[in-house]
């Protein structure tokens, strides 16, 4: 999760290392090589190092992203490479300009005058409306080469549980079981595959006052069930009932009992895929100022009280 658009400051230390490293990247894009190339951190990311470069003789800036430690463990970057480059095409996302497979570091157009949303953006309802226009655009830009779905984020993550000896809370064995619940029924059900971004934090997606939102970072994106796109949005946007169901309609063209029931059942387990995450990352991860545990104990938290919910096994018996 980075925002390309964050304040961009002097750095506490130099880091002469990733500097280096987002110099060479810079010199692959064409045209960019043998220039006087300045770069400078962007601040925000949560896991990657950001980076800005400007080239006196090119009008246009870049935007360098470097993978952070330990996140070659969730993220495939070839085909992080390849979603961002098909949603580009699709005119929602900037354009890519360099990738090095080996490290998967990318370079990409840098939108100049464009910010990143906060969660205050996220409560007015057309900021909601054009979200959920871009997961409906990318939902159609064709097939993915990782199909990864929610199921199998959870399992991963739960290997990763246990792989590492990670602490989880006590009422994670009763979700667990929820889980197993609720997943019998979505199988069964059949899942409904689309290319999904997965991660809808509001620094991806950015925004103007004169220009179409755009939507960044796509590391985390797969084929997926397309209502967990969706319950994702409801969840970290932190929606109530009202909204959530505008949503449903916005998304679905009607907001059916049975397409109700899909995005709640899904938003409980994407509380329980981004819970795990935060707690697995804690232990894989000590670099970054951002505190893993306490928000990876409150997804979990969360996903607990939805199946708690007296509406859930009503949720389940309709999917």
């Amino acid at each position: 999760m980075t925002d390309q658009t964050a304040l961009v400051e002097p750095p506490a230390a130099p880091i002469p290392d990733e500097r280096g490293t987002v110099l060479d990247a810079v010199r692959t894009v064409p045209g960019w090589a043998g220039r006087d190339v300045s770069v400078e951190p962007v601040f925000g990311g949560l896991q990657n190092s950001n980076w800005r470069a400007r080239c006196r003789e090119e009008p246009a800036t870049l935007f360098v992203k470097l993978p952070g430690a330990g996140t070659e463990v969730f993220i495939d970057r070839a085909n992080a490479h390849r979603a961002g480059t098909l949603a580009a095409e699709a005119g929602i996302s900037p354009a890519i300009r360099s990738f090095l497979p080996a490290t998967g570091v990318e370079v990409v157009d840098y939108l100049d005058g464009y910010r990143a949303c906060t969660n205050g953006d996220m409560k007015a309802w057309d900021v909601a409306q054009a979200v959920i226009g871009l997961f409906r655009t990318f939902h159609g830009v064709g097939p993915l080469p990782v199909t990864k779905t929610v199921f199998d984020m959870v399992d991963e993550h739960l290997r990763q549980v246990d792989e590492l000896g990670v602490r989880l809370p006590a009422t994670v064995p009763a979700l667990l079981r929820e889980y197993g619940a609720a997943r019998a029924a979505l199988q069964a059900s059949g899942l409904d595959l689309v290319p999904c971004h997965n991660d809808p934090m509001p620094g991806n997606f950015l925004v103007r006052d004169d220009g179409p939102m755009k939507l960044i970072d796509f590391e985390f994106s797969s084929n997926n069930e397309r209502a967990y796109d969706l319950a994702l949005v409801v969840a970290e946007f932190f929606y109530d009932e009202p909204r959530a169901m505008a949503c449903i309609e916005e998304f679905y063209g009607a907001a059916t009992w049975d397409v109700v029931a899909r995005v709640r059942v899904c938003t409980a387990l994407a509380d329980l895929k981004w819970g795990l995450w935060g707690c697995v990352n804690q232990q894989l991860n000590d670099t970054w100022d951002f505190d893993y545990h306490k928000y990876g104990t409150w997804k979990l938290a969360r996903a607990r009280a939805t199946v708690a919910d007296p509406r859930w096994p009503l949720w389940l018996a309709a999917l």
